[in-house]
């Protein structure tokens, strides 16, 4: 008997991590200076005057200080590629404004499930088109998902689909996928990527996939805006499609352009060389508020489905004790970050998921500042003051580099305090800033070379922690920092498959905790963000997870 899938999404109310992750499917790490950070859905919607009508035209220049990899959503596992992506795919399933999964304006007319939640049935809509002018059919689609089911394939998202056993075409625009298990985010997040078109990349063998020219010279896929330009270091540049099934855009034009300075970045804004600035720090919101009228800017903000951390690389010997790691936690005065970095702009966060989220747990174990504690708990652990006060053990200095990504001016400055309250309690950091691309570079599986980073995930709409924190994840996942907890991994495991929301949020609440215990990360703050943009754009609306969110639907409205 069939029943539509959002009786059981529903039920669930998905809320969950992508590129910059709470800690699960889709989870990708951000750069948090241009839109990786995203905000609430408390934030402000723009909407035209009713008497007000779009006008087509117009050229939108947005300001990112993290540089894409690549275009391709199968391959690329950072936030700013991510964003891009999101204009030139689109893909069966969305997400409203209330993080609910939805086929409005998605690829999927309808999606349907059977078996008790082994099989879902997806209904494409009609007229769909690639790029090239081609339609878009069953057969992308099942070639699209038999990408990650193959044994060649060595991206970042083979974990996402180990639920998915085949993908059937029924006719030209019907497709069944199969499922092992029950797997109650595979609606929300198996079904949200692009589409790949088969009639280009069909015959390239998957092992070369990842490597294809496809991925950064020539995508091609069926969303709103289709690629024009990647001039690396400088823009990304999109244009509008002429044949979008939902409607050509409004705007003619997108530009990313790469400004990775933060200061440069505010002043492109006040002279107005970019238009639109999703990641604003909050150190900055009110020297924007001073400019704004005069530049033509308007502000809005919300707090963020995101958290920023200090993470630790657990091969590093220094930090496979739980307890040190907690000692470090409560040598941190997180409260200081939020009042003093961040303007007060965020809450201080203790467990890998935003209280936006159904299934946020606020009772887990936390470790508030306490240097003496800190210094108590240090010494059990048998680390001693050396001569210049640094503490040693075995005859190893309790030192460490901390990296971050350059341009994002509240993550270095948070390391240079990090470096001031740590060598409080006897424990040197070194701040080491890089490029954006380079800081996820070093944290690529196998790679590994950081002992501890700064950095964020945005998270998705599921609260599935598994796709950073479960073992499985380690070798080819995003659980860079290499932590495992077999036991938590049972229950990472098991809450896939719990169907009830209120029994899946219990379990998830243990995982929390468990995760808040062993603290593989020292979770720092949820951040509020704010998004500068033209003032005269209209149809923006305000996304938690995605700030381009609809760019077919944004314009500006001329001048009187």
């Amino acid at each position: 008997m069939k029943k539509p899938a959002w009786l059981l999404i529903s039920m669930m109310l998905v809320l969950s991590m992508f590129l910059a992750a709470c800690g699960g499917k889709n989870a990708t790490p951000n750069d948090d200076n241009k839109g990786n950070d995203n905000g609430n859905t408390g934030g402000k919607t723009e909407e035209p005057a009713a008497n007000d009508e779009p006008v087509q035209g117009g050229d939108l220049i947005i300001g990112s200080s993290g540089k894409p990899t690549l275009f391709n959503p199968l391959y690329s596992n950072d936030s700013v590629s991510s964003d891009v992506e999101g204009m030139i795919y689109d893909s069966l399933i969305g997400s409203d404004l209330e993080f609910n999964p939805t086929t409005d304006d998605a690829m999927a007319e309808s999606v349907n499930e059977e078996d008790n939640g082994l099989t879902y049935v997806v209904k494409l809509r009609d007229g769909i088109k690639f790029h090239d002018g081609e339609p878009l059919t069953a057969d992308d689609v099942v070639f699209t998902y038999n990408i990650p089911l193959s044994d060649d394939y060595d991206g970042p998202r083979k974990s996402y689909f180990e639920s998915l056993e085949s993908v059937e075409k029924v006719d030209d625009l019907t497709v069944k996928f199969h499922l092992k298990q029950v797997d109650v985010q595979f609606p929300s997040v198996g079904l949200s990527f692009g589409i790949l078109p088969k009639h280009i990349l069909g015959d390239v063998p998957i092992a070369d996939l990842g490597t294809n020219e496809f991925n950064t010279k020539k995508p091609i896929g069926s969303g709103p805006f289709k690629f024009v330009e990647n001039k690396p270091g400088e823009y990304v540049k999109v244009e509008a499609f002429d044949e979008y099934y939902q409607g050509r855009p409004y705007l003619d034009t997108i530009t990313m352009k790469i400004v990775p300075d933060a200061n440069a970045m505010l002043t492109q804004l006040q002279n107005r060389d970019i238009d639109f600035w999703a990641g604003v720090p909050q150190s900055d919101v009110e020297t924007v508020e001073t400019f704004a009228d005069s530049a033509g800017i308007k502000l809005e903000h919300g707090l963020a489905l995101s958290y920023t951390f200090l993470g630790y690389n657990l091969r590093n010997d220094l930090f496979k004790e739980k307890e040190v790691r907690q000692a470090i936690t409560h040598a941190i005065d997180r409260q200081q970050i939020v009042d003093e970095i961040m303007d007060g702009k965020g809450e201080v966060a203790d467990v890998p998921e935003s209280p936006l989220s159904w299934a946020y747990n606020p009772d887990v174990p936390k470790f508030e500042y306490d240097p003496e504690k800190a210094k108590k708990m240090l010494a059990d652990a048998g680390w001693k003051p050396g001569a210049d006060g640094i503490l040693e053990k075995d005859g190893k200095r309790f030192s460490f580099e901390v990296k971050t990504n350059q341009g994002n001016k509240v993550r270095e400055d948070i390391t240079v305090l990090l470096q001031s309250q740590l060598k409080d309690v006897g424990i040197e950091v070194k701040p080491m800033v890089v490029e954006f691309s380079s800081l996820i570079a070093d944290i690529d599986p196998g790679v590994w070379n950081f002992d501890a980073i700064v950095l964020g995930w945005s998270l998705a709409t599921d609260p599935d922690p598994s796709g950073i924190f479960h073992t499985k994840e380690i070798a080819e996942g995003l659980n860079f920092a290499g932590y495992s907890n077999p036991e938590l991994d049972k229950l990472m495991d098991a809450q896939l498959q719990q169907q009830d929301k209120e029994k899946r949020k219990e379990e998830i609440g243990k995982i929390q905790a468990g995760i808040a215990e062993d603290q593989p990360y020292s979770f720092l703050y949820y951040p509020e963000e704010y998004r500068a943009m033209p003032a005269e754009l209209q149809g923006y609306e305000f996304h938690a997870k995605n700030y381009i969110y609809h760019p077919n639907k944004w314009w500006l409205k001329k001048a009187e």
